[in-house]
């Protein structure tokens, strides 16, 4: 089988007993950096001698297939140089490849950048959404483009660029948009900077060492009655969305019940459809009451 396992971030001390035990006993590693993977097992006292197989983000997909055939026979262990392939790291062409083939696909969980910054944040965790690394051109238009995103948002970010992406959330997303910074988690020098775009906007550009993750307040859902909410779910509705997700999406960025939106729209379109006459003149709530409408020359129906 394929065995993805999560390495440590910055503390051995995170390491689990079944990276352990996995890399102790597999005949088979492919890892982003095979002198970082010797290195790990020196330092967490490992003697296995397997063989090493490189799998970058310039050879995942050629190397993919070769590691598939080799998991048919064997335990195939993979690994990043820091937390869980295939999250921003080398990993997911493989897994696609091995779910293709039939292979089977485990994991050994462990620590996470994206999981440990956001708990870290202050910013709200029941829902939130990971987008990978900043663009290096575009921020500020990709940036826009989640302006109404709800969900606390997770990038990863180089420290040499951090100064200029806080000045650009605070350009696309407003000053007064709350973020936390989160550096060299779980190491030594492990720091949390929390404020708005704004203000933590000096401290970011005055250069700062690390690995960075930035955490980023979603949006907060302008204020909407019901009233409001059912015409914007009919406005979805009239481009084109079906009544129901229209419904979810509006129920999602307002805090309105679905139920509440999906039943007065109905509602509002049957309505709507009441008011409007037949081609041949007549009223819908005329013939639902079983009277006849005009006659083909115009002239009123007999009594």
């Amino acid at each position: 089988m394929i065995i993805l396992a999560a390495t440590p971030i910055g503390n051995l001390g995170d390491a689990s007993t079944r990276l352990v035990e996995a890399l102790g006993r597999v005949d088979v590693i492919a890892s982003e950096d095979t002198r970082v993977t010797i290195h790990l097992m020196r330092a967490l006292g490992v003697e296995n001698r397997p063989q090493l197989i490189a799998m970058h983000e310039h050879n995942e997909h050629e190397k993919a297939v070769e590691l598939v055939e080799l998991a048919r026979d064997s335990d195939v262990l993979v690994l990043t140089d820091a937390g869980m392939p295939a999250i921003s790291d080398p990993g997911f062409p493989l897994v696609a490849a091995a779910a293709a083939a039939g292979v089977t696909v485990t994991a050994l969980p462990g620590p996470s950048a994206v999981i440990t910054a956001l708990a870290l944040s202050g910013l709200a965790t029941d829902r939130f959404t990971f987008e990978g690394f900043m663009p290096r051109k575009g921020r500020v238009a990709a940036l826009a483009r989640l302006a109404r995103e709800p969900r606390t948002m997770v990038f990863f970010e180089s420290p040499h660029r951090l100064g200029d992406t806080v000045r650009d959330i605070a350009l696309a997303l407003g000053d007064d948009r709350r973020i936390a910074v989160c550096r060299e988690l779980t190491k030594l020098y492990e720091e949390v900077k929390r404020g708005t775009a704004g203000e933590l906007g000096e401290w970011a550009s005055s250069g700062v060492r690390g690995e960075i993750c930035i955490v980023v307040e979603g949006a907060v859902a302008p204020a909407m009655d019901l009233a409001a909410g059912i015409t914007e779910v009919l406005s979805l509705v009239a481009a084109g969305t079906k009544l129901r997700q229209a419904s979810v999406e509006v129920a999602e960025a307002t805090g309105l019940g679905r139920r509440d939106l999906y039943e007065g729209a109905l509602a509002a379109k049957s309505q709507g459809a009441a008011r409007q006459p037949s081609p041949d003149g007549s009223h819908p709530a005329v013939r639902a009451a079983g009277r006849p409408g005009p006659t083909s020359d115009g002239a009123p129906p007999a009594p």
